[in-house]
């Protein structure tokens, strides 16, 4: 107990100086709690008896796991979540600080955790998951995992250590087989399409599941969660392939997308487990519709009486998802496109997967600018695809100045990559007065 207690007071002042020095996010602290007391982890959650779930994959853990959160505490539960997106075990910990009285027990219901892939194991050696919300696997950073098949690896690993449940996405066959290697005794749940939904993914599923097994589709019960999208901006979600089960909405999030409405089924699956027959869909409903998207995931910024629009793209599925939802839409007045590319360690060294994606649907209007350490390969991948490229402009402060002062009067959007979205992201909230990194989430 005192080393714990030693582990809370040195986490908590090491937190007070990183946020001094302007690193909100940073996981130094759980670094320090974690050499003072190398069991911090265990014993900080191991109070928190209503569950700790794990959601993890490839694309949309963020906005998944902020989703989970938000229909969980509307319907009354107390939540420990790591809302600075650090989805590292340190980022946890450092997350936690904030909320840890001197004795180091988090007072929570349950705790609902974004974490990495390869992250998330480290994170089960310390602290066994009771459920995990698995949400597909796609070909990420080249150089960060390597292949397809050790990350479905990694997430297969997580939800055997599951103790009481997992959540599983029926439409990704890398993800679909994991029920097959379950504890005994460890329930499974899912999500996925509707039928008539599932013609709109079409290049998608070539892409990132070309290289998958044939496996044969699972059973599904009338507490499993399916998308049925009504248009571009409204759904609903069946429990039941026939909705026997119940539904939600219809509904509009805030966030726009296939990619939104796929991550709302899947927390609204993993919460309907979790909360069993005191689950409420008009309750969830109110939650989704009232969530602001996350930090930089969809955010739109009123930016001088017009809308500009954050969007994050980290490997082709992301991108290929993100292009196609606003080709779908057919945006009333043209939008000003601006694409950055950085190839920090944060965003993965090897861009080559930018010729996985197709591009073609920017040409009518063009691209505005390209920026980042990778805008001239940036504006080279969009030649190919015959779109035209205003401008290079490697730096990333005087892109945006350039692009906010060119395109004042219509609406505007950035692709960012992980590092160049940081970036941006801290000039607007300095100029537009914005919540910061994190603040969001809280």
């Amino acid at each position: 107990m005192l080393r714990t207690t030693a582990a809370v007071i040195a986490g908590k002042a090491a937190r007070v100086a990183t946020r001094l020095r302007g690193g909100g996010g940073s996981a130094f602290p759980g670094l320090v709690a974690e050499r003072v007391d190398p069991a911090f982890l265990r014993n900080a959650l191991a109070e928190v008896r209503g569950g700790i779930v794990v959601v993890s994959g490839t694309n949309g853990k963020t906005t998944t796991t902020k989703m989970l959160v938000a229909i969980l505490r509307a319907h009354g539960k107390v939540v420990f979540t790591n809302p600075t997106g650090s989805n590292f075990t340190r980022g946890v910990i450092s997350a936690m600080l904030g909320e840890l009285p001197l004795g180091g027990r988090l007072h929570a219901d349950l705790a609902v955790l974004e974490l990495d892939e390869a992250h998330a194991l480290r994170f089960a050696d310390a602290v066994a998951p009771t459920d995990a919300l698995l949400l597909n696997v796609a070909r990420d950073q080249l150089d960060r995992f390597a292949e397809i098949d050790h990350t479905a690896q990694l997430l297969a690993r997580l939800a055997g250590q599951a103790t009481r449940g997992v959540v599983l996405n029926v439409d990704d066959s890398y993800i679909s087989r994991i029920a097959d290697g379950l504890a005994d005794g460890v329930r499974v749940g899912w999500f996925g399409l509707d039928d008539s939904a599932k013609e709109r993914l079409g290049e998608l599923q070539e892409q990132d599941l070309r290289d998958a097994t044939d496996v044969a589709p699972p059973s599904t019960g009338p507490t499993d969660a399916f998308l049925t999208p009504l248009d571009a901006r409204r759904f609903e979600m069946l429990f039941g392939r026939r909705g026997e089960g119940g539904r939600v909405g219809p509904l509009e999030l805030h966030q726009r997308g296939l990619a939104a409405m796929i991550n709302a089924t899947a927390a609204t699956a993993m919460a309907r487990t979790l909360l069993g027959d005191h689950f409420v869909s008009a309750t969830a409903k109110a939650a989704l519709q009232a969530m602001a998207p996350p930090f930089g995931r969809g955010e739109v910024i009123d930016v001088d009486g017009n809308p500009l629009e954050l969007v994050l793209v980290k490997n082709p599925a992301g991108f290929t998802v993100a292009l196609g939802t606003y080709a779908a839409e057919h945006d009333e007045a043209p939008v000003a496109t601006m694409i950055t590319i950085n190839d920090l360690d944060a965003d993965g060294r090897d861009v080559s997967w930018l010729y996985d994606v197709n591009f073609e649907s920017l040409r009518a209007n063009g691209v505005a600018l390209t920026s980042g350490l990778r805008a001239w390969d940036m504006a080279l991948r969009l030649e190919y695809d015959d779109v035209t490229v205003g401008a290079v402009e490697p730096d990333l402060n005087r892109a945006l100045d350039r692009f906010l002062a060119e395109h004042r009067d219509q609406p505007k959007r950035i692709f960012c990559s992980y590092t160049t979205m940081m970036a941006m992201r801290r000039v607007l909230a300095d100029r537009y007065d914005l919540p910061e990194f994190g603040e969001d989430a809280q």
